[in-house]
């Protein structure tokens, strides 16, 4: 009997833990879920990220020294940056087209979007730090009250989502490059930080490549051996994919729904507008962005191959909403079936899993317009342009971890005077569009990485 296909079978196990979650929500077992069955997708949430950075650290090093030429090293993260840097503006490009044609927070009733201007202006006047979208602005300080005047738990996870937003925002331009240099690469693996634990690398590499064959020798078959143990720790955790998905997915829905499985119908229903415009947009970008820049470099591109090949790390990316969570299964389906020379890919996907972020860029584009309509605020184009600037360089910092970008969110929102208390409109629906949303972020490493090997041929595998 032939074996079912591990990408299907992956998508099989989400189907059913979102029934499960369903079934318990209306027969009220959801709590037998959270605590019996949701630790296992915990556990193998922390098996991925077990793997990555230590993956990224061998891979990366082993990488570098194979190529045994740093003019090819600067060549390769050149256009590696270039191109995702390129991505991402199509995709915020693609967001701010998108939302300002279908105009989903224009849908609200006019009366209500009125009543949410009004809101706007009290919120200008109680914090006079902060002026119009038209003016200069500096990030509150106080987060909303309920509806009562009391504080929610919601408002809560706000504020703090709002002061991480705040200390990021007010350190500088130049703060992602200091925080790229670790001060000790001990907390830098402990905290896993992957922008730390890359430059660690690749300065460990290109000094190793200094070095003469007689005394790098050791080292070198050191990270050689590391790197093919980890690889084999992935296969070994991939074979249990299925079941821990399927508790991973059962998890998190049960916590969305409680024992109302009107709750999860809800969440799909509501900002409906937003959601299809989000989704359209992340569509756009891996039906068509990624396929099309892959053929201008790739003659040899078939579509339905492509996706069939990569289906397994994106599934996977589903259902973990983690780029770096994802790394190390999107290593090995880009080596073993994009035959993507591991030279390339572990230099171009640890960096993409930090840095490259389009479908996170491009729904903080969708998201910021849609909230600036929903309240009656019109965005000129120097806003507009403002949202693309801000939204890069964000993008940048955003962590590879579910929920980040609503702190990027945060700062996107206030960069042109929207209060970013904002987010909890959509924070309904924020935990599927962030499962979306990273599919995007890692086809778009995967694409790369394509697209870089096939203009670099000398880099091939010995």
């Amino acid at each position: 009997m032939k074996r079912i296909p591990v990408h299907l079978q992956i998508v099989l196990a989400m189907i059913l833990g979102v029934a499960w979650a369903y079934a318990g929500a209306k027969w009220h077992f959801n709590r037998f879920t959270l605590d019996w069955i949701a630790p296992f997708g915990t556990i193998f949430i922390n098996l991925l990220k077990l793997i990555a950075v230590p993956l990224v650290l061998f891979s990366v090093v082993t990488g570098i020294v194979g190529m045994k030429d740093l003019g090819a090293l600067g060549r390769l993260g050149f256009k590696t940056l270039g191109l995702y840097l390129s991505t991402t503006v199509v995709a915020i490009s693609l967001g701010l087209v998108l939302v300002n044609a279908f105009q989903p927070g224009s849908r609200l009733d006019p009366a209500q979007r009125t009543k949410n201007r009004m809101a706007y202006e009290q919120w200008l006047e109680a914090n006079p730090q902060v002026a119009s979208a038209d003016g200069q602005r500096l990030y509150p300080t106080a987060s909303p009250p309920s509806a009562d005047g009391q504080p929610t738990e919601q408002n809560d996870k706000i504020a703090t989502k709002m002061a991480e937003a705040q200390q990021i925002q007010s350190r500088g331009p130049l703060a992602f490059l200091v925080d790229m240099v670790p001060s000790n690469i001990f907390l830098s693996f402990n905290d896993s930080l992957m922008l730390q634990v890359i430059f660690f690398a690749l300065f460990f590499g290109i000094a190793l490549l200094g070095l003469s064959p007689e005394t790098s020798q050791p080292m070198v078959a050191f990270f050689r051996s590391g790197d093919a143990v980890f690889v084999q720790m992935v296969d070994v955790v991939m074979k249990g994919a299925p079941y821990f998905v399927f508790a991973l997915m059962a998890g998190n829905m049960a916590e969305l729904a409680g024992d109302d499985p009107s709750v999860m119908t809800q969440v799909f229903a509501v900002l409906g507008g937003y959601t299809l415009v989000v989704l359209a947009g992340l569509c756009a970008m891996l039906f068509g962005v990624y396929p099309l820049l892959m053929r201008l470099f790739d003659r040899g591109f078939r579509y339905t191959e492509f996706f069939q090949k990569v289906s397994p790390a994106q599934f996977l990316a589903f259902s973990t909403s983690s780029s770096a969570a994802t790394l190390p299964v999107t290593m090995e389906v880009v080596h073993d079936g994009l035959k993507v020379p591991e030279k390339v890919s572990s230099f171009v996907l640890p960096i993409g899993a930090t840095v490259n972020m389009d479908g996170t860029s491009l729904y903080q584009a969708v998201a910021v317009v849609f909230l600036a309509q929903f309240h009656l605020i019109e965005l000129n184009t120097a806003h507009q342009l403002t949202i693309v600037l801000t939204a890069v360089l964000a993008s940048i910092g955003t962590a590879a971890v579910p929920g980040a970008g609503l702190i990027m969110l945060l700062i996107v929102l206030e960069s042109v005077g929207l209060n970013p208390a904002w987010i909890a409109i959509i924070l309904p629906v924020d935990r599927i569009l962030d499962m979306c949303r990273t599919v995007v972020n890692v086809t778009g490493d995967m694409a790369v990485s394509k697209v870089v090997a096939v203009s670099e041929p000398q880099l091939t595998d010995a």
